[in-house]
């Protein structure tokens, strides 16, 4: 770990004031300098104006905090506050989880279902503590995409809760605002994703007021949809944690996502989104700014890829893509791709969890 407490002097300051190898490789090589600042890989479209509408996601009395003339030149402008640089100017703001019951205990750690504060909303989730008085590393986990309606807390990402915990890490698993024992959001939202990526980042900050946990060794693990909370994270509050693993991730194009999913699984979301903000043809910078390739150069921390080449979820392409923008942007991002594995990742799920392990290990030095 190199850099968090500058990374985050900057970030309080500005508050104040790739080339992938094909399927069966990976690619390891080191990244370039990058420039602070600019914007890489936007979808299809040139800058327009956006409808306005305040967002959901963000408290309407929150407001967004007025920068001084350098902060705003450090940071993009914010044309909506449903974006992604609305949330670059929200400091982390997640209270010490509160225990509602004790729900297993292990050889090796405690599971607790608990609740957190993420801004104005009570968010639900599972925290494993490992056995011992620590202080130990500690790790944000983000599920895939589960319908709220069915979800219960903790689903998703079980075999990763069990495995991290079991080699010494607190694990944080957020169920999302919306889902489970959290407070309740409207649908539209949920569909952005911004409120996800808030209960994120502010799950990191809950781990930080532990007393057990090394808030010096953070990170962050995202599956499917979790893969694009994770990196909506990264792109919001560079410098949060020190590293961060994507597993068979979404795609880093809002639209992408919006088509492949979104119109065939809730059409009506859709119309409720280009009613509210308009068509990506109207508005093509207010779905650029929800798309996290948008700002890749503001990844600070490393990056750990798993992608199956037989996904039939989330395609290969996408996460080919993805790589390719962040190391044209100076990210350190590894692409593993995993032969045959679809998209929950059977026969080589040990193998990749082994490599997840060690590379956390050698990022986080535990």
């Amino acid at each position: 770990m190199i850099r968090r407490t500058a990374a985050l002097a900057t970030v309080v300051a500005v508050l104040a004031s790739g080339c992938t190898s094909g399927p069966g490789g990976d690619d390891g090589a080191a990244p370039s300098a990058r420039p602070s600042g600019s914007t890489t890989g936007s979808p299809s479209g040139s800058p327009s104006g956006s409808p306005s509408g305040a967002a959901t996601s963000v408290p309407e009395s929150s407001g967004i905090p007025a920068p001084t003339q350098d902060a705003a030149a450090a940071l993009p402008a914010v044309h909506s506050r449903s974006s992604l640089p609305a949330l670059m100017r929200q400091p982390p703001s997640g209270g010490r989880p509160r225990i509602v019951r004790t729900e297993l205990q292990t050889d090796d750690y405690t599971r607790y279902d608990v609740a957190y504060r993420s801004d104005r909303l009570t968010v639900s989730g599972v925290l494993l503590r490992p056995k011992g008085p620590g202080p130990f590393p500690a790790i944000v986990l983000n599920h895939g995409y589960i319908e709220p309606s069915i979800y219960v807390t903790g689903q998703g990402l079980a075999r990763e809760q069990d495995a991290l915990a079991r080699a010494g890490f607190v694990v944080l698993h957020t169920d999302y605002r919306g889902h489970a024992a959290s407070d309740p959001v409207p649908q539209l939202d949920r569909e952005t994703r911004l409120g996800y990526t808030r209960d994120a980042v502010n799950a990191v900050a809950a781990l930080q007021a532990l007393p057990y946990v090394d808030d010096e060794r953070l990170a962050m693990l995202g599956r499917s949809m979790g893969g694009g909370v994770t990196m909506n994270a990264l792109v919001t509050q560079p410098g949060l944690v020190d590293a961060a693993v994507v597993y068979d991730s979404v795609s880093s194009s809002f639209l992408d996502n919006l088509d492949h999913f979104t119109r065939v699984g809730r059409p009506e979301a859709v119309e409720a989104l280009f009613d509210r903000f308009g068509t990506p043809s109207q508005s093509p910078r207010f779905y650029r700014e929800l798309s996290p390739r948008t700002y890749f150069d503001r990844i600070s921390e490393p990056l750990l890829v798993h992608h199956g080449t037989a996904d039939a979820t989330c395609p290969p392409a996408w996460a080919r893509t993805t790589q390719r923008l962040m190391r044209e942007a100076g990210v350190d991002s590894r692409l593993r791709w995993w032969p045959g594995e679809d998209h929950a990742f059977y026969a080589r799920w040990q193998d990749s969890m082994d490599l997840t392990l060690r590379f956390l290990r050698q990022r986080l030095g535990t």
